[in-house]
């Protein structure tokens, strides 16, 4: 490890929690072609769209218990 990789990290576990969290999510972002703030766009669209298309009647849907009955059945 070199000496500024080995300082850096020393600087950063003085950091608080939260901003080591935003460190690690800027230095993800520096590594990828896509800013996580574009994704969290994205999925928030997706989102979006996946309600809309819940409100106007195309998915569909099915009862909690039936989920969990289905689920238990099956890791018998």
């Amino acid at each position: 490890m070199s000496a500024l990789l080995a300082e850096l990290e020393q600087q950063a576990r003085n950091l608080t929690p939260d901003e080591r969290a935003r460190l690690v999510e800027m230095l993800l972002e520096s590594l990828e072609d896509t800013s996580l703030s574009e994704v969290e766009r994205e999925w928030r669209r997706e989102i979006e769209n996946r309600v809309a298309a819940y409100d106007r009647g195309e998915v569909q849907t099915y009862a909690a218990e039936d989920v969990f009955a289905e689920a238990q059945r099956l890791a018998k």
